[in-house]
């Protein structure tokens, strides 16, 4: 007797080539998502925590705002906070001019590994490595999105 199931495909031998494009996008999300998920927390980094640094860059910003920016709860933001400042990579402080609010600003150790995941996601051949051309990647991205 044949050894062959009938009806069974081996999911590596699938032809994905001839997928819908919705579904070859939707699969390509998560299957990035993991590998930058998995490469982050190597870091001490979440995708929230990494987009929180993303808006610090350039200067300090309330949690309110950063909420906001990040598009999360403030409860969700304190946590990001909370969890990034453990790693060193925030600093938290009462804001001067409302002291019910506080202020958030990345340190030295946040910008480095903000520039680090930068680079990493521009060079790896395991993250995004495999786009050729990574900034009309990242426009056509952003159109895909912002589209009404």
């Amino acid at each position: 007797m044949s050894d062959e199931r009938v009806g069974t495909v081996d999911p590596r031998e699938a032809d994905i080539r001839s997928w819908p494009t919705g579904r070859l996008l939707s699969v390509a999300a998560r299957v990035v998502e993991a590998r930058y998920h998995a490469f982050l927390a190597t870091h001490g980094l979440t995708h929230a925590g990494l987009i929180a640094l993303h808006h610090l860059r350039e200067w300090p910003r309330t949690q309110r705002e950063l909420a906001v920016l990040c598009r999360v709860t403030d409860q969700t933001m304190s946590r990001t906070v909370r969890h990034l400042s453990r790693a060193g990579y925030v600093g938290r402080r009462p804001d001067e001019q409302d002291r019910r609010r506080t202020r958030v600003d990345i340190t030295p150790a946040g910008a480095e590994v903000l520039a680090m995941v930068w680079e990493a996601e521009r060079g790896s051949d395991r993250l995004l490595g495999v786009v050729d051309d990574y900034e009309g990647f990242r426009r056509q991205l952003v159109q895909l999105i912002t589209v009404t």
